[in-house]
């Protein structure tokens, strides 16, 4: 045992008879407190409204140290200053075992002024000297006046069996039994203490009476003293109260994985026997059906939704599974929309340790990351399509000698007049066959006119096992009867290729929807353009070329807060360093401005050229560079590259231009375990040499036209400090909030709302208060960004914005201050009355 352990018992006893002396001198004892904060620099707590302090109790007093938020480094802070104003001479303790410790949120031992009765603190300083009286002559004398301020003390508003108890353990750990919530449970329930003195000791009351809890102090010190008692006193039963549930509590957690991998098993084993019954292969729509035959579910059941998306319930479990058993390589996804079964049959080994991994990891993606980007709306991100132009590819040599994509349905007439699909649905049934229900129809036309674009690829198709062309969406939706009867609705084309003397061979089947959208689908994507790019025969110049929006600095300074010079600045580090964090206050536009950064660097809104992952904790250095990954092609393992080696060997084929890696939530992941040999080769001098990888016989390199941009939020206190090692290949750039900055005060003038000014006022004044308390800092003030791109003012928009945002972050924030947290929140709530 550790010889410290118990080291500040000395010290507090020393402590709580010094503090007697201030029974009637209290105003000293108040600017004594007040001073030990002056001193350590440290915030006072909220010890009174406003803390407009008039009186103090001792046990409060004991309390500024004991509490259970506080850092170790501040409790030894305000210990030692403690022991300088007060004259204590024992040594500053810097083990805390065994001791309990106090609610921030209820932290004073009294209620305060207008709450609290005439006499309650005089009577907890009355129970202060008692107990030590009691302490030092444990006479029956003495126990008689301590029982009648124990009784008073505990029965008072806000205290009870925990507290009192806890303020008397402090003082004299060796005389009086703290009955918080652990000792209480180790002692009735845990079935550490022999039941024979359990079952000899009187039931814990919500408020105990003095007798009564004299009764148990003195049952369990005599067991305590036993031969039969590992533990030999009051601290060693409080600190293995404490590392006791500790230990059960992570077995309860455990318990409660296993309990909800269970309950995925029993929902997951309807989709394998659901596979096993089809015996073959296998669409999402047969395994769909299948499960609702064999779970005899409801359509209310089918139909269920949850969440703010009002995602259905069913269709997600069922994509969920379909996620694990393509990751698990049990169902071969070469192919969009069918499921082939590997050679290990319909065996699907799913254990409860599987189980964990897909609930630690989420719905993992069953992809690699390439191609993964930053999509905003006003950005020409190119989609694929797969695309038959009539049955058998009928129309195809109509349409490319005509330089057209069309599509049918005719009958309905322009597109454009349908406001959504179920318009488009009834029009279908009216004109065509009510019988049908021509959902994939008015999915395929309504985004044939809303979601193809001028720049999309589309891969042309004869059946299901044939692609006989590709070629460049060059024009919006335009309805001609003119240029073919029954294909009215059209698109102009650039076709770049027509191979249907010579079709290739579609890999595996194809879906046999008119047009789908294959773009997420990156391995199946890849397949197609290599079977198109890899032509002998094919004219470089032919390569469809994609047009994308200029961006500029002007355009930079435009959409992000941001003034000119401290944009140069950051373009500068991003150029110099290579590698750049941007750090600050959740909600100044970290994301937002990264994006845009390297848009502007770039010209343009290329977004083939920028890459975004999110980094978390189980995030792998096989995901970001190379690792063995299950293979339905071979039922074993082979090497899959990650989305960070993909990004730098599609950077380097194109040195000229420059590419951006973005990071967002860089500290949330094990960041020696994702780099790994990588640190080396991401510095700025490093650039272009390379080494050999961990799982293969390659050597990579990163390319000096890579660019990282991390992102981190300063105010998360649940991370860790990155490692030292990457930390110095960074270069740190503080993200403010930007009410200052010229663009928001343009924006913020434009609103010409009052609600929206004194908001913005307000949240600045907040901003200053967060700045100088001492625990949060700069790092932790509310940015600009949540006041931004709002169409309209409203009570309702500023009210969400302060009651569903603003005020939970102030309740993380100062959780051990309630009284702040109510007067900042009126305070936000009355700028928008």
């Amino acid at each position: 045992m550790d010889t410290n352990q118990y080291e500040w018992v000395d010290f507090y006893k020393e402590f709580s008879h010094l503090l007697l002396a201030y029974k009637n001198n209290r105003q000293e004892l108040i600017n004594k407190v007040k001073s030990i904060y002056i001193d350590t620099g440290i915030n006072l707590p909220t010890l009174e409204k406003d803390n407009q302090i008039v009186d103090i109790d001792p046990f409060t007093v004991f309390g500024l140290f004991n509490k259970s938020s506080m850092k170790k480094s501040n409790r030894v802070k305000i210990i030692s200053t403690v022991a300088e104003k007060f004259g204590v001479r024992s040594d500053i303790p810097t083990s805390f075992d065994s001791i309990p410790v106090l609610n921030n949120q209820n932290a004073t031992f009294y209620y305060f002024v207008g709450d609290r009765a005439e006499h309650d603190i005089d009577e907890l300083w009355d129970l202060f000297e008692a107990a030590l009286k009691y302490a030092d002559n444990p006479s029956g004398e003495n126990r008689q006046v301590l029982s009648k301020y124990f009784d008073l003390a505990i029965n008072k508003k806000g205290n009870g069996n925990s507290k009192i108890t806890m303020g008397l353990y402090w003082i004299a750990p060796n005389s009086f039994l703290n009955l918080d919530q652990r000792n209480t449970w180790y002692i009735y329930e845990s079935g550490k203490i022999p039941a024979g003195v359990v079952s000899s000791l009187p039931a814990i009351e919500t408020k105990i009476k003095s007798k009564k809890y004299f009764d148990i102090v003195e049952k369990l010190r005599s067991y305590l003293s036993s031969s039969e008692s590992s533990l030999k006193d009051f601290k060693e039963l409080s600190f293995e109260a404490w590392r006791y549930s500790e230990e059960v509590n992570q077995e309860n957690k455990t318990e409660k994985t296993k309990a909800s991998n269970a309950a995925f098993l029993k929902w997951f084993k309807p989709v394998i026997q659901a596979l096993r019954d089809l015996g073959g292969s296998a669409t999402p729509q047969d395994t769909r059906n299948k499960i609702i035959e064999n779970e005899h579910l409801t359509e209310e059941e089918i139909n269920e939704i949850r969440g703010k998306s009002n995602v259905n319930k069913f269709e997600n479990e069922v994509a969920f599974a379909r996620n694990y058993l393509v990751y698990g390589g049990y169902v071969d996804n070469s192919t969009y929309g069918i499921w082939n079964l590997t050679d290990e049959g319909w065996k699907v080994d799913m254990t409860e340790s599987l189980a964990s991994e897909i609930f630690k990891k989420g719905v993992k993606a069953t992809r690699d990351d390439k191609g993964a980007g930053l999509a905003d709306e006003d950005v020409d991100t190119v989609h694929y399509w797969i695309y038959s132009p009539g049955d058998v590819a009928i129309k195809w040599e109509e349409f490319y000698h005509q330089s057209v994509m069309g599509i049918g349905w005719s009958e309905i007439g322009d597109l454009t007049q349908y406001a959504s699909k179920d318009d488009m649905k009834a029009a279908m049934k009216e004109k065509l066959d009510p019988s049908r229900s021509y959902k994939n129809a008015a999915h395929a036309t309504w985004q044939f006119v809303h979601d193809l674009k001028p720049g999309d690829i589309v891969f042309v198709k004869k059946g299901m096992h044939q692609l006989v062309g590709r070629g460049v969406v060059t024009s919006d939706y335009f309805f001609d009867a003119s240029i073919d009867i029954e294909y009215s609705n059209l698109r102009k084309m650039n076709w770049t290729d027509n191979c249907l003397e010579q079709p290739k061979d579609h890999p595996g089947q194809a879906v046999m929807k008119t047009l789908t959208d294959i773009t997420s689908y990156t391995d199946y994507v890849e397949k197609l353009c290599a079977l198109f790019d890899n032509d002998e025969d094919a004219d470089d110049d032919e390569t469809p070329e994609v047009s994308y929006p200029l961006y500029d600095t002007d355009k930079f300074l435009d959409e992000v807060f941001m003034d000119e010079g401290s944009y140069n600045t950051l373009v500068g580090l991003v150029r110099t360093k290579k590698n750049v964090i941007l750090q600050g206050a959740p909600g100044v536009g970290k994301t937002y401005a990264a994006k845009r950064l390297a848009y502007s660097m770039m010209g343009v809104k290329n977004q083939e050229r920028v890459m975004m992952i999110q980094f978390h904790q189980s995030y792998s250095y096989e995901d970001f560079i190379e690792g063995f990954r299950p293979s339905a092609a071979s039922g074993g393992f082979e090497i899959k590259k990650g989305s960070f080696y993909n990004f730098c060997k599609k950077a380097a084929e194109d040195l000229e231009h420059e590419y951006f890696f973005i990071i967002d939530e860089i500290n949330r992941g094990n960041l020696s375990k994702i780099f790994g040999e990588l640190f080396m080769l991401i510095e700025n001098d490093k650039r272009g040499n390379a080494l050999q990888l961990l799982y293969s016989d390659e050597k990579f390199f990163v390319p000096k036209n890579v660019y990282i941009i991390g992102m981190m939020n300063t105010a998360d206190r649940s991370l860790a400090m990155l490692d030292y090692a990457l930390r110095r290949r960074f270069a740190f750039y503080e993200m403010r909030p930007g009410f200052e900055s010229d663009g928001f005060r343009e924006y913020r003038m434009g609103m010409k709302n009052e609600k929206f000014d004194d908001l913005i006022n307000c949240v600045e004044k907040l901003n200053g208060i967060i700045t100088a308390d001492e625990s949060l800092g700069e790092g932790f003030c509310i940015g600009h960004s949540y006041f931004c791109e709002l169409n309209e003012i409203t009570h309702s928009v500023l009210s969400n914005i302060v009651e569903y945002e603003l005020i939970p972050l102030l309740k993380e924030y100062w959780f051990d201050e309630p009284l702040k947290i109510k007067d900042w929140t009126n305070y936000l709530r009355s700028a928008i009355k």
